[in-house]
């Protein structure tokens, strides 16, 4: 592949962790849709972020003559074009604190008084880093509004300005400007392409060293997942390669909040179909994705469900690559976790794992995920709520049952001992005539027989690590459990 060179060697890797913890198709759309996630982000997923006031990245040195006072826009718009340099900054500035208002900051009527520009030309003075400083962070929130006051922003120009501001000496300047980038390219793929074009990638990568500090290697980070976001169209190929070796340095680090958005930007890069799956297994970062499923942070762990989620509904030998990762041991704790959203959405990745072993014949996979003790947790999610979750959770116990063959029996035993048949019966009465089908098909061709409750040797051991043992010395045909 073609990437940048951001690959670090094994000790320039160490310092850089260390130095920040000081400071094929079938289902796919029915996985990936709102569906699991819904319209809500969390805050750390905004695509664009209004600096506040009191979150300045370091405010000038520079004691404003407005100040405490009620200043006009027609004051600030007079000043900011004023030859005195401390006059111009304080009217810079004054514009700039108005923009930080938390409650409905006054973009439009700064827009309408016809500032940008004045602001944009700011940007080029290299001689006052503090004036090109105030006149960012003033462009950021502007940008940081609708889609419409995005584009004002872009529509005065201030794109290329800014990306030659990320060569600045000051690095406070830098980290504004790529704050400003950043909202700019979460305004969409059009806006993310054109920014892309003007070259961001390399030097927005080059900021990640080992001597950078912390919040500006969070900014980074979150500017890299607005460039993995949207797929109508997705980024181009080129940017992903760049990307990706930057993503697999980032996953090791130990700050929770870049961390998060690393995994977030590698559940984008893989929600983009099957050739941006495969680019992201190809990096070699699946290994490392797979264990964030039981990281102690829920937002971890929901960033890398929707991640793996998304690449076990590729082909199937990009399923496979999962697999290996030993994902299925993930999936009991998952399945039992106190967040109800993390259930839900494993229940989901199980289903469409196990849907996807089905159709791909491997049933030594599907019986794995039986000895890891998937089914009990799985049964318990048919008392929620949920129809869709209640579906889900049918469909993939018919699959089992289905793939099991000769040894379904045992599988339905299993249901029924942890609770499982009785739900069923129950779904029978379901509203959803979806529900209460496959309900009744279950319980017709795998809990109609009259030796099931009869044959307690068919129930199999449980042992000490509560995993099923299938013992081929019992009376089931003195047959190994294979399916």
């Amino acid at each position: 592949m073609g990437h940048c060179s951001i690959v670090l060697p094994d000790e320039v890797l160490i310092i850089f962790i260390n130095s920040h913890v000081e400071q094929h198709n079938h289902q796919q759309t029915f996985w990936r849709t709102s569906l699991l996630w819904g319209n809500k982000r969390d805050e750390h997923l905004l695509k664009k972020r209004n600096v506040p006031q009191e979150e300045s990245l370091e405010d000038s040195d520079v004691d404003s003559d407005f100040k405490g006072q009620n200043v006009t826009l027609d004051a600030i718009l007079q000043n900011a074009t004023s030859d005195n340099a401390v006059i111009q900054l304080s009217a810079v500035q004054a514009a700039r604190k108005l923009l930080s208002s938390d409650r409905n900051p006054p973009i439009d009527d700064l827009i309408k008084s016809g500032i940008l520009p004045i602001l944009v030309k700011c940007l080029e003075r290299d001689d006052n880093p503090s004036l090109q400083f105030e006149a960012a962070w003033a462009l950021t929130n502007i940008a940081s509004g609708t889609s419409a006051q995005t584009q004002a922003v872009v529509k005065s120009n201030a794109v290329p300005l800014f990306l030659r501001l990320l060569h600045s000496p000051h690095q406070n300047v830098c980290e504004q400007a790529v704050w400003a980038l950043g909202n700019i390219i979460g305004d969409g793929p059009q806006c993310r392409d054109y920014v892309i074009s003007l070259g961001v990638v390399k030097p927005l990568l080059s900021f990640i060293n080992p001597s950078i500090p912390i919040t500006f290697l969070r900014n980074v980070t979150w500017v890299i997942v607005n460039l993995c976001r949207n797929k109508d169209p997705p980024p181009p190929m080129e940017t992903v390669q760049e990307i990706l070796p930057a993503l697999c340095v980032l996953i090791y680090h130990t700050d929770i909040n870049i961390l998060v958005d690393t995994v977030w930007a590698l559940s984008y890069l893989t929600d983009g179909g099957n050739e941006q799956i495969q680019m992201v297994i190809d990096s070699g970062v699946v290994p490392f994705l797979v264990p964030l499923l039981s990281h102690q942070e829920v937002k971890v762990q929901t960033a890398a469900l929707r991640a793996v989620g998304n690449i076990v509904t590729g082909t199937d030998e990009q399923t496979q690559v999962v697999l290996n990762c030993d994902v299925l041991s993930h999936f009991p704790n998952l399945l039992t976790h106190p967040k109800e959203k993390i259930n839900k959405v494993t229940t989901h990745q199980v289903y469409s794992t196990s849907y996807n072993l089905t159709i791909s014949g491997r049933k030594d996979q599907v019986e794995f995920l039986v000895e890891q003790n998937v089914i009990p947790p799985f049964c318990n999610l048919l008392s929620v709520k949920d129809s869709q979750v209640v579906q889900v959770v049918l469909d993939g116990l018919k699959n089992i049952l289905i793939m099991a063959g000769d040894e379904a029996s045992t599988i339905a035993e299993i249901i029924e001992e942890c609770g499982g048949l009785e739900k069923i019966e129950n779904l029978q009465q379901h509203e959803n005539e979806d529900i209460y089908k496959l309900a009744f098909e279950i319980i017709d061709q795998y809990f109609s027989g009259d030796d099931i409750d009869e044959d307690p040797s068919l129930i199999p051991d449980t042992t000490q690590g509560g995993t099923f043992n299938f013992d081929p010395a019992s009376n089931m045909q003195t047959k190994e459990f294979n399916f």
